[in-house]
């Protein structure tokens, strides 16, 4: 049913996601073995990466989210490089269900976030003297559900027997 005007006559104020701010929190990049491991190499080296999320309210509506990158290359046991990467963004959310919240901070948040991590990440190993390491794109609803899934085991085995 209707209102006449073709909006619900119990809606609200729209739900609102806002970027306030965004920066580099944190960066490291390291080459350790450099100039030996800008050479040429016969085979591809292993390359490792991390993801993760964190978040903080800092104000009644604001949150911080924290999407922390980490990774290394390694060829034939040795270090080639690694990198840290702490990507931040301050996002202010009003008219979002109390339910909502904590999926829309460490779902959307971070998906707006990756894009200007990943080019960082990118120019940096670049820079760094490598060929650019483009990330490929993270499935943040996987990687809620398995923090969640992570979080409620640890849970269960505190709860006393």
């Amino acid at each position: 049913m209707t209102n006449g005007n073709g909006t619900p006559p119990e809606a609200g104020p729209s739900p609102q996601l806002n970027v306030l701010a965004q920066y580099t929190k944190d960066l490291s990049f390291e080459n350790p073995n450099a100039p030996a491991s800008l050479a040429p190499q016969q085979s591809p080296p292993s390359i490792s990466v991390q993801i993760n999320v964190g978040a903080t309210n800092v104000a009644e509506n604001d949150y911080e989210v924290v999407l922390k990158v980490e990774g290394k290359a390694e060829h034939t046991g040795k270090l080639m490089f690694s990198f840290e990467l702490a990507y931040a963004g301050v996002f202010r959310i009003v008219n979002v269900p109390q339910e909502n919240l904590h999926p829309l901070v460490m779902i959307e948040c971070p998906r707006l976030l990756f894009p200007f991590a990943r080019e960082i990440v990118a120019t940096v190993v670049r820079e760094g003297g490598f060929p650019p390491l483009m990330l490929d794109p993270i499935d943040f609803v996987s990687l809620y559900r398995q923090n969640m899934e992570r979080q409620a085991a640890q849970q269960q085995q505190q709860q006393p027997s």
